[in-house]
């Protein structure tokens, strides 16, 4: 199951590093240690270290640090895709695949074998960590523009699909995927570093504060599109 890859926008990188092992161990290492340093303290020249090869070739593949850091995203916002259709695959029912998709949006995030160079637990805690450093810049509408957030957009449309066949009639379906996608990391990052902005509680296992995740945005979205 490892051969398993995604295709990316290419503008997201110089040589595509799925092609390659070292393309592969860049990506892996990045995500290794953009969790464990945080983005502010990684460099190329660190990860090139690590990698074993030179700082150059780190460029051959990323123009910088921020294009890896939306290469990740966007590779996140795929394997989130990847994990909504699996989900909702044999499901017939508009509201049940909505259902699932808040499931695989707030469900606590495992390791993926068909992936074997991504570490999707670490992932997801950048994704939590860093996420919004990748459009909160001056040059967002460059990368927007570039198609950057692609992965991002896709996922909102699909899900939005999912809420406009269950409530044709209610205006902000793709402003409420797109809040909901956003809110379930930011709750994450509340309850870990400013916890009075979050109810969830931190005491119980992993397992069942991401429950305590998924009956919040369904309360948020079945709150919202339900006719009262």
């Amino acid at each position: 199951m490892g051969h398993l890859t995604f295709k990316l926008n290419e503008k997201l990188y110089v040589r595509d590093p799925q092609s390659t092992e070292l393309g592969q161990k860049i990506v892996s290492k990045g995500i290794e240690m953009i969790d464990g340093l945080g983005f502010e303290q990684f460099t190329f020249k660190k990860l090139a270290a690590q990698v074993n090869s030179t700082e150059p070739s780190i460029y051959r593949y990323f123009e910088n640090k921020h294009r890896l850091l939306h290469y990740l995203t966007a590779w996140y916002w795929s394997w989130l895709d990847y994990r909504l259709d699996l989900a909702t695959a044999s499901l017939h029912s508009p509201e049940e695949k909505l259902r699932a998709s808040i499931r695989v949006i707030t469900e606590e995030k495992k390791t993926d074998p068909s992936f074997q160079h991504v570490n999707e637990e670490a992932l997801h805690r950048i994704v939590v960590n860093e996420l919004e450093k990748t459009y909160l810049t001056k040059w967002v509408d460059d990368d927007n523009q570039a198609g950057l957030f692609g992965g991002f957009k896709t996922l909102t449309k699909k899900i939005s699909g999912f809420i406009k066949e269950v409530a044709p009639d209610y205006p902000f379906p793709n402003s409420l995927v797109s809040t909901i996608l956003l809110a379930a990391n930011e709750q994450l990052f509340f309850l870990e570093h400013l916890p009075t902005l979050s109810n969830l509680d931190k005491r119980l296992p992993a397992p069942q504060r991401h429950a305590q995740l998924q009956v919040f945005i369904e309360s948020l979205v079945f709150g919202a599109i339900q006719k009262k």
